[in-house]
């Protein structure tokens, strides 16, 4: 009997709690409730003028703060047509002829966004801080753009090569949204710009100096020439003095290079700028010359015609902001999406194409998918129906999702695919990406993305007819680049001749709307664990999973990851939170369908400030941009960290930073932002932003206008120097591309080259010269260089299948004391981007060795993309490739002369001493491409791409074949040896057949050291593949082609068994030497027969 008596007083306080809980969270409801329904006072100050008034026309008004600003427009048009205030303007216009502006410090800002909850602008929180009690809005005519703005408008269009205003190929206003925002950092960044600093740039590091640079400075001290109009004088500095310090010993004020184009400015250290350290680095005398500087007035910014937007444009509400509960309903402007709980869906109506592609008599039908990220949350299909110029379905597809589950940045997919067997609904789809070479049994023919949530936050509603990309076939080029466009969310331009899909999403009276967040303590569900400080996600892990949890998180980006390891990640998220590294995992182990789980995980991110406190891993943070993560609150993360990279890292990860704004769901984000900050902060780094932003909008229709977007906010701040030096180098580019495809159709099919074609290049180029081409220009590869007049008698066309043009330009730094000419190969015809990324991953391998303190005189040479399939690699001084070293000896036999090399060392260097100091450049940079050559996978290593200095410096040259994917003959592989390692390599540092030397020594460590640096950042170098794998570089489209490296750097093992394993691919290259000479001697007979000219590039 007691026994019963507790179990009831027991359940009676359970009820008791419950019902208290209730009441406690109604009261909260309905306070957030009455809150939403504050009452704003504005007085609106219209365009019109009173009748013999001078003074505008007003109105005071009530808003309502759950009002979209659409709503408030048109109330105050009702009040003004009711007042019958100038009935001649408020009965003839509609409210969308005028824009609303308000003042802040000083600003007028315009409110953007008609969509938005009037109560989440950004001049309310601006008037309740001012604890104003009527704020002030003023109605203007909608401005029109003038003749000079759009004059403007096509100059920077022709610059972008892009017309960014073009919207007919949208179906929303997230374009001219994302335009209109960007003015806000855009000014932001140019109010803090020094002028100065901004006009010289002065390229500086804060990395220290290493010690083999450290090594070549007498105690401290360094001999620098300065140059005074004619005159000259040298005199001894400290490498701790700065350039103001070194102006006091001569008396004048700005410091420029010699050689280039750059200026030495600010309060660093000597020691501090990279020009400075490169000379250090090449034994060079350091000259400097003495001018006025350049005069700050030259970087003018066009007047903006905008006015600066809301600064919460664009921002939603929290849920009790728009909850409909507890609402009276004739008050209901807006819905939380998190009050949605019925499942979303999708319907078909059908597909239409204008000409049918030839293909058998398919059936075709549709797998519409929600992905987050490469996440999918839900997938559904259609019936199989035959394939004709139009098939309609007209059904409803249910997903296994609620519209309240929904992530920001989902995205519906629709992919048409074909097969010959019927397919029944509902059925997992068993198709395979015609790309993959394997016969399967359904292909996919096209495909479309729609993001359900817009930039806006608002879900999508109503029928949209969307035009669809074509899946490309196996042997057309854009293939390669599927990984990347299969996630874009721009639709097909071509309009006349694509494929269409029609859907329909719910129609809903009201705009339905994913809110920013939750009251904190409002959370329900699981999430209420996580603000109640519950103990699931908290508890201590037990010691016998510690181990487990430690070999997850050390585990490389490329492993993946099992659904036990990912219980075991979120179950213990609190644990992850305080180990930055455990971070990717723990992001790619959340459930984003679950709106329990986002929340969840956005609190910990908020709350938890390891991230932020941890060092900067520039590997972590550019993993949490890869396509994988799709959240704004993770991405800005790891835009927050990068924050910290100095300028010289920034240019180091540009590229990979470029084609992670493809992983962005929409064209505004943090990286995005982050990208025109720095641009605009540094000459250097806007000059290879336009250009890559620039390659990339000429060969990705996928994200043409993405990348437009960013470059025209960038161009609007550059400033009118840039401006200028950007049109010259546009137009030097246009026309010799011109001029590049008219040589190749006088010899298409010709591997040679006649005198006779010779001569016509050097007459175009005549023509050229005087018909307008620029005086000078930035050279793009390197912008500290200005190429002046063409030496024409000295330019020819290149013998092999794409006939490049070798020119030799005048220099034209006003400032130059150099005669030496700039050479440049313009190609026309190959992708020079897998050649970019390669250059670019070896000055990361040289940074990670400078770390080391090795110097393993490495030499990435220029070369730039600088369109479709255009653009310009630098020519490298005093530099010959082995096969004119060994066929100008002896002819093709040249290859089995192992002296051959040596000796032509030896000719070159005029003293004992200089060459032993070749013989040592050689040494180490034989050994730094060996192993990067070796890691990266480098094949096709002929004689002709291996190239050397007359100081003994080797590089290698063209990397067409990369991660393993070597040329074969016959299916047989002619790549031999793990690396180039041959006799007569090994004879200059002393060593033949199985001998040894203390130059062959030296080498081994050498290559051990370097290979060792090297798996030390195995995660970094992976990382930094992966985000390439979107390009479209045809070697490199997938995770496999990225298994290479992890192979290379013996992942998994030892410090030495990896020592073990390098010494052992030495001695493979030592011993099958003789067959890389046979293979050298083929290419060279080959070359002989096919009139391959002898090269020097």
């Amino acid at each position: 009997m007691d026994r019963q008596q507790i179990q009831v007083s027991d359940e009676e306080r359970e009820v008791a709690r419950e019902e208290s809980r209730r009441r406690r969270r109604k009261k909260a409801i309905t306070s957030a409730s009455s809150t939403s329904m504050d009452q704003i006072s504005v007085e609106f100050v219209l365009p019109t003028v009173a009748r013999g008034g001078s003074s505008p026309d007003s109105l005071l008004l009530e808003v309502a703060g759950n009002w979209t600003v659409e709503q408030v427009k048109a109330q105050v048009w009702m009040k003004a047509v009711s007042l019958n205030l100038c009935p001649d303007f408020y009965q003839r216009f509609c409210p969308d002829h005028c824009i609303l502006l308000y003042q802040k410090k000083g600003t007028v800002c315009e409110i953007y966004d008609k969509h938005q909850v009037f109560q989440t602008l950004d001049c309310i929180r601006y008037w309740r801080a001012l604890k104003k009690d009527v704020g002030r809005i003023q109605l203007v005519p909608r401005p029109q753009p003038t003749d000079e703005s759009q004059q403007y408008q096509r100059y920077l269009n022709y610059l972008i090569g892009y017309d960014v205003t073009d919207v007919s190929n949208v179906h929303d206003d997230e374009l001219e949204f994302t335009r209109r925002k960007l003015l806000t950092p855009r000014r932001i960044e140019l109010s803090d710009r020094d002028p100065n600093l901004y006009s010289m740039d002065p390229w500086v590091t804060r990395k220290p100096l290493p010690e083999h640079l450290l090594s070549k400075v007498n105690n401290g001290y360094i001999l620098v020439v300065i140059h005074v109009s004619t005159s000259s004088q040298t005199i001894k500095v400290s490498i701790d003095d700065t350039p103001s310090q070194v102006d006091k010993y001569i008396g004048y004020c700005c410091f420029c290079l010699a050689l280039r184009e750059e200026y030495l400015y600010g309060e660093k250290a000597l020691q501090s700028f990279n020009w400075i350290r490169q000379s250090l680095k090449n034994g060079e005398e350091i000259h400097l010359v003495l001018e006025t500087p350049p005069d700050p007035e030259l970087d003018l910014v066009q007047r903006e015609d905008w006015a600066q937007v809301d600064d919460c444009t664009g921002v939603a509400g929290t849920h009790e902001q728009l909850t409909i509960a507890e609402k009276d309903h004739e008050r209901v402007f807006t819905i939380s999406m998190w009050d949605c709980n019925r499942k979303f869906r999708v319907k078909v109506l059908g597909i239409d194409i204008p000409s049918l592609p030839k293909v058998p008599e398919f059936m075709v039908f549709i797998e519409a998918s929600i992905f987050h990220g490469q996440q999918l949350l839900a997938q559904e299909r259609t019936t199989s129906k035959t394939f004709n110029e139009e098939v309609l379905w007209n059904c409803w597809l249910e997903f296994n999702i609620k519209i309240k589950d929904l992530p920001k940045g989902a995205r519906l997919n629709l992919q048409v695919i074909c097969g010959k067997q019927p397919q029944t609904p509902n059925s997992k789809s068993s198709y395979h990406d015609n790309t993959s070479g394997r016969k399967t049994k359904n292909r996919l023919l096209y495909y479309v993305n729609l993001l359900l949530i817009d930039h806006r936050s608002l879900l999508r509603q109503g029928e949209f007819i969307l035009h669809m990309w074509k899946m490309p076939e196996k042997s057309e080029e854009s293939s390669s680049s599927i990984n990347a466009d299969k996630l874009t969310s721009a639709t097909n331009p071509d309009k006349a001749s694509s494929m269409a899909i029609a859907i329909l999403l719910d129609k809903y009276c009201y705009p339905v709307v994913l809110p920013k967040s939750r009251e904190v303590g409002r959370d329900c569900g699981a999430g209420s664990e996580e603000g109640d400080g519950g103990e699931r996600g908290q508890r201590e892990m037990p010691n016998h999973l510690k181990k487990q949890f430690a070999a997850i998180v050390s585990t490389d980006p490329l492993h993946p990851l099992s659904p036990e390891d990912k219980e075991l990640l979120w179950h213990f998220r609190h644990e992850c939170m305080r180990d930055p590294r455990a971070y990717p995992k723990l992001l790619g182990s959340v459930r984003w369908g679950k709106q329990e789980d986002v929340l969840a995980t956005h609190r910990l991110l908020d709350r938890s400030n390891a991230w932020d406190t941890s060092g900067l891993d520039v590997g972590l943070a550019m993993q949490l941009l890869d396509c994988h993560y799709s959240d704004a609150q993770v991405r800005s993360m790891a835009v927050r960290k990068l924050e910290t990279l100095e300028d010289d890292d920034v240019l180091r990860y540009l590229l990979q930073l470029v084609q992670a704004v493809k992983f962005e769901p929409y064209h505004d984000s943090a990286l995005v932002r982050f990208l025109l900050k720095r641009a605009l902060r540094s000459k250097r780094i806007g000059h290879f932003l336009f250009w890559f932003l620039r390659s990339e909008i000429a060969q990705s229709m996928h994200y043409q206008q993405r990348y437009a977007v960013l470059l025209e906010a960038y161009l609007r701040g550059c400033g009118e120097n840039m401006l200028q030096d950007f049109r010259k180098q546009v137009e030097m580019t246009e026309a010799l591309q011109k001029v590049t495809r008219e040589m190749k159709a006088m010899s298409a099919d010709k591997y040679d080259v006649t005198q006779q074609v010779v001569i016509q290049l050097r007459q175009k180029l005549e023509t050229l010269q005087l018909s307008g081409l620029p005086e000078s220009f930035r050279v793009p590869y390197d912008p500290g260089l200005r190429a002046g007049t063409l030496l024409i008698e000295q330019c020819k066309v290149m013998a092999s299948k794409k006939k490049p043009l070798w020119l030799q330009f005048k220099r034209a730094d006003p400032t130059t004391l150099s005669k030496d000419p700039v050479g440049i190969i313009f190609k026309d015809g190959d992708d020079l981007r897998q050649d970019m990324l390669i250059l670019q991953i070896l000055l990361i391998m040289e940074s990670i060795w400078e770390t080391e303190s090795l110097d393993l005189c490495l030499l990435p040479y220029g070369c730039i993309s600088t369109g479709n399939k255009i653009g310009m690699i630098e020519i490298v001084k005093d530099a010959t490739t082995i096969a004119t070293i060994q066929q100008s000896v002896v002819g093709s036999t040249g290859a089995f002369k192992d002296e051959i090399l040596y000796q032509w060392l030896r000719d070159k260097c005029v003293s004992e001493e200089k060459f032993q100091q070749a013989v040592e450049r050689f040494l180490y940079s034989c050994g730094g491409y060996c192993v990067a050559t070796y890691v990266l996978g480098i094949g096709d290593r002929h004689n002709d791409n291996i190239m050397i200095t007359e100081s003994g410096n080797l590089f290698h040259i063209d990397f067409g074949h990369i991660l393993g994917n070597y040329k074969s003959f016959m299916g047989i592989s002619k790549e031999w040896v793990p690396f180039v390692l041959t006799p007569d390599f090994l004879y200059v540092m002393g060593t033949s057949g199985k001998k040894s030397s203390p130059h062959f020594q030296k080498f081994q460590d050498v290559c051990v050291k370097a290979y060792l640096a090297l798996r030390h950042h195995t995660n970094l170098l992976i990382i930094l593949f992966s985000m390439m794998l979107m390009t479209g570089m045809p070697q490199l489209t997938s995770k496999e082609d990225i298994e290479y490296i992890r192979e290379a750097l013996t992942v998994g093992r030892s410090e030495d068994e990896a020592q073990r394993h390098l010494l052992d691919q030495i001695e493979i290259c030592r011993e099958k030497g003789w067959m890389v000479q046979i293979n050298w001697f083929v290419h060279l007979v080959l070359g002989i027969k096919q009139g391959v000219e002898k090269r020097s590039t």
